[in-house]
């Protein structure tokens, strides 16, 4: 028998190949992205101790109060803004979930979606299996800037979204307050929906602000936020989320979460619910990663690589056209083989596979790991 994908295009993803690659090898692992230290034990035992205390059947659908209510809190502490915890709140299997069901909820058939490339790889398939035409604006290397004419002249009347990431990855760059400003300028007077995924907002650097799309009326109003726990408090394998939106917006992501997910671990829920009562645990992060990237271009730095410092989350863009001129899949896993270190190769997130002869490199990693890293770069 015979079936016809709907993703005819969609194989492997590019972090498990590459995580393979580097697990065949024993090479060191900086191209997915997750750390390799421990999450707060207080974190873990608040959800122990959830566990003990017999939550362990289902959540409500929209995710346990408590934790709404500490999502909530905490959008009024950094970007006094408030989203009820009712009705605009809903916490997801991650942030993946999340977007996945936004696109769902909104794109039919011929509907069109503007992502910015090099864009993370889960945005395309999404809007494709859902009928939707994706429409890009290729961003460029270095800079990784948008130029927000190109995006007014890729709006039609069959636009239905827009998805923007800040920070952004994989380039590590933000937005500014400037493109939110342009970005709720443009969206002015349409039927258009933003998707911000946010889930690097507590991971900024150099003294910058993250600008949410919250902080914007314009977009507020029209604007669904995806966020991650799991890249905010190390433990990514949780897979635990959230989005906010307004009600009217929230009503239809509903309707399909409820059918693709329903609900999400009670128990971890109940401790992040716990652990968010002490804003520390998020305000740090910025200071935690910077200090890492900052070890880790410093330890770079007589290498034959080019960066730019990146501007927020965990990931690090290096450029290798000093060096060879090799395709930067073919390079990366040749790096991995024979440097036994693995890294992302960024052409697979652009348009027509761009070669910018760059590399990503996740530095969300232990002091010993990012030296014995640095000692490998340092000799390519």
């Amino acid at each position: 028998m015979k079936h016809i994908s709907k993703l005819p295009t969609v194989g492997t993803t590019i972090f498990t190949k590459m995580s393979a690659l580097a697990n065949k090898h024993n090479a060191i692992n900086l191209s997915q992205g997750f750390p390799n230290f421990k999450s707060d034990k207080i974190l873990i035992d608040m959800v122990s101790n959830a566990m003990q205390s017999g939550y362990n059947q289902y959540a409500p659908m929209a995710g346990s109060l408590d934790l709404r209510e500490a999502i909530a809190a905490k959008f009024m502490n950094l970007y006094n803004t408030s989203y009820h915890p009712d009705n605009e709140i809903t916490v997801t299997a991650g942030a993946t979930q999340a977007i996945y069901t936004i696109i769902s909820a909104f794109v039919r058939a011929e509907d069109e979606v503007i992502i910015f490339k090099p864009a993370y790889d889960c945005y395309e398939p999404a809007i494709t299996i859902n009928g939707g035409k994706t429409i890009t604006v290729q961003l460029e290397a270095p800079n990784y800037s948008v130029n927000w004419e190109v995006v007014k002249h890729k709006i039609t009347p069959k636009t239905k979204l827009i998805i923007v990431n800040t920070p952004h990855n994989p380039s590590g760059t933000i937005l500014s307050k400037a493109d939110m400003l342009q970005l709720e300028q443009i969206t002015e007077g349409t039927d258009i929906i933003v998707l911000s995924d946010e889930v690097y907002e507590h991971i900024v650097f150099d003294n910058n602000e993250h600008q949410s799309v919250c902080l914007f009326k314009g977009l507020k109003s029209r604007s669904f936020i995806t966020a991650s726990f799991g890249k905010t408090f190390h433990n990514t394998g949780w897979k635990v989320g959230y989005c906010c939106a307004p009600k009217e917006l929230m009503d239809e992501f509903k309707k399909v979460h409820q059918f693709n997910v329903f609900s999400v671990s009670h128990p971890m829920q109940k401790g992040l619910a716990e652990y968010l009562k002490k804003p520390n645990h998020y305000l740090e992060l910025s200071n935690f990663f910077q200090e890492k990237r900052d070890l880790f271009l410093s330890l770079i730095k007589e290498s034959r690589f080019q960066f730019k410092p990146s501007g927020g989350t965990y990931f690090q863009v290096l450029d290798y056209s000093e060096i060879t001129e090799e395709y930067d899949v073919d390079f990366a896993k040749r790096l991995t083989v024979e440097y036994k270190i693995a890294s992302i190769p960024l052409s697979v997130f652009n348009d027509n596979k761009l070669d910018n002869k760059v590399l990503r490199f996740c530095f969300a990693k232990t002091k010993e790991t990012l030296k014995q890293a640095a000692d490998i770069i340092n000799a390519i």
